[in-house]
């Protein structure tokens, strides 16, 4: 018996003709498989050397930054004799009327040189038994910080960038609408200046500040000031640095004091490490997760949480790190906080730039309400939020973003016809001030959040991501 085969040969009368085309096609997509496998193990591991028209792709293969940049940090030497002096004065509590309270007290290098707590307003006075006004700053990235003026806003800040971007930020900043729509001319912005209402343009002057403050180092004046230096530690170190007779100065030695803190906070590399996990992303050091990488994607999108509208996350053409802040002031209406012992006094209003602390700006009331947009650096170790500390956890911040504009009920009290009385902390003749252009403002009551829970969350990833590292 024959047994014949149950594939006809090619010579087999009506055997079918060789599928040429179908072994091509296959070859061509082993081949092509083979090379996406074999360039994106490449990216991943050289994500730096990756074309730019692929970044975003590349970056959400691995976390990397594909195109990292230089960042210019400011040089680390050892202190000066003067920024030693700083350092000691900085920490020396018998400066302080009660003797309990220093520098460091409200502005704790543990907690970013800000808060050590989650108090509404820190304590102080004669006897540490009143309370301030408003929660402290943190002093970093402070050497940065330009002084007070009122100008030109062109509308203009850096660009959101996509990942790809980041490689040509050396060469020019791109530039993007701050506020929705175009203007005839350009507003005149406050913007600069330290404290939350920009009252002090140098160092020197911030650190004065609290000296004389009835509500926190409480001296009477600056001579009792200049008398405990004389009476201090630091006697022999202020003969030495200024001179046999500074002491006969009340004015000039606390200026000289002043000017040493202020030397500690420019030369001390505490104050501006520049260390975080994104200034090492940006740098090609480091990696984001999925959930920080989105997060620093809604973070730019100015239809999402717009935060970079205002705080700024892309390095300028200097190359320096971005300080996450424009230096601007917002009249973002915080609901008023019922806690704070000021605030019991229904006419009481803390209006930012228009006063109480400063009076030079009382009459321009187009800037009532309005306070300093600080930088978000280390904003994840902080639990005290906004100038009048009404919030203490990052999920409160952005739950008030997210939904100020579109479920006001949620934040505000109401008043006795039980209407919402939205923006409660602003006089009814300021609340024109308030933003309602930029997103996420730019909503109406009942519209669709401009964030999702999910979208919160990986932008809280985000910001954990400006944390710097501790010990530097």
């Amino acid at each position: 018996m024959t047994v014949r085969s149950a594939f006809p040969s090619p010579d087999t009368p009506g055997a079918a003709a060789p599928r040429a085309p179908f072994r091509f096609a296959r070859r061509a997509a082993l081949a092509l498989g083979a090379a996406v496998i074999g360039y994106g193990a490449f990216a991943i591991a050289f994500p730096a050397h990756t074309p730019a028209a692929i970044g975003d792709i590349v970056a959400d293969w691995t976390g990397a930054n594909p195109h990292p940049i230089v960042l210019q940090r400011p040089p680390v030497q050892p202190l000066s004799a003067v920024a030693q002096l700083g350092r000691a004065l900085f920490f020396d509590a018998s400066l302080s009327a009660s003797g309990k309270q220093s520098c460091a007290s409200c502005h704790n290098p543990d907690h970013a040189y800000g808060p050590p707590n989650a108090l509404d307003v820190q304590p102080g006075g004669l006897a540490m038994t009143q309370h301030g006004y408003r929660p402290p700053p943190s002093l970093m990235y402070l050497y940065r910080q330009p002084n007070f003026s009122i100008g030109p806003d062109a509308g203009e800040n850096d660009d959101a960038p996509s990942v790809a971007q980041q490689a040509a930020a050396a060469a020019g900043v791109v530039k993007a609408q701050k506020v929705a729509g175009t203007s005839a001319a350009p507003q005149l912005v406050p913007q600069g200046g330290m404290f939350w209402d920009g009252r002090a343009d140098t160092l020197q002057q911030q650190a004065f500040g609290p000296l004389l403050n009835p509500v926190e180092m409480a001296n009477a004046s600056v001579d009792e000031v200049a008398h405990k230096l004389s009476q201090s530690s630091h006697r022999t170190q202020f003969l030495q640095l200024f001179g046999p007779r500074v002491f006969d100065s009340p004015q000039l030695a606390v200026s000289e004091a002043m000017f040493a803190i202020a030397r500690y906070q420019v030369e001390d590399p505490s104050f501006h490490p520049y260390n975080s996990k994104y200034d090492r992303w940006l740098e090609g050091r480091a990696r984001l997760t999925q959930a920080e990488l989105r997060g620093l994607r809604l973070f730019n999108d100015p239809h999402k949480a717009n935060c970079a509208g205002c705080h700024l996350s892309k390095p300028g053409a200097d190359g320096l790190p971005p300080m996450f802040t424009d230096y601007q002031y917002e009249a973002l209406a915080v609901p008023r906080n019922r806690q704070l012992a000021q605030n019991r006094d229904p006419s009481f209003y803390d209006l930012g730039v228009c006063g109480p602390f400063r009076e030079d700006l009382k009459d321009q009331t187009q800037y009532c309400g309005m306070f300093l947009t600080p930088t978000l650096r280390n904003a994840a170790t902080r639990h005290v939020f906004f100038h009048n500390g009404v919030y203490h956890t990052l999920d409160q911040v952005m739950a008030f973003y997210n939904e100020r504009s579109i479920a006001p009920q949620k934040f505000y009290a109401r008043l006795a016809d039980g209407k919402v009385d939205q923006y409660d902390d602003i006089p009814p003749k300021y609340r024109a001030n308030v933003d309602v252009t930029d997103a996420p403002f730019d909503r109406k009551p009942g519209d669709t959040p401009a964030m999702t829970a999910q979208d919160i969350k990986d932008i809280e990833a985000f910001l954990a991501t400006l944390t710097d590292e501790p010990g530097h």
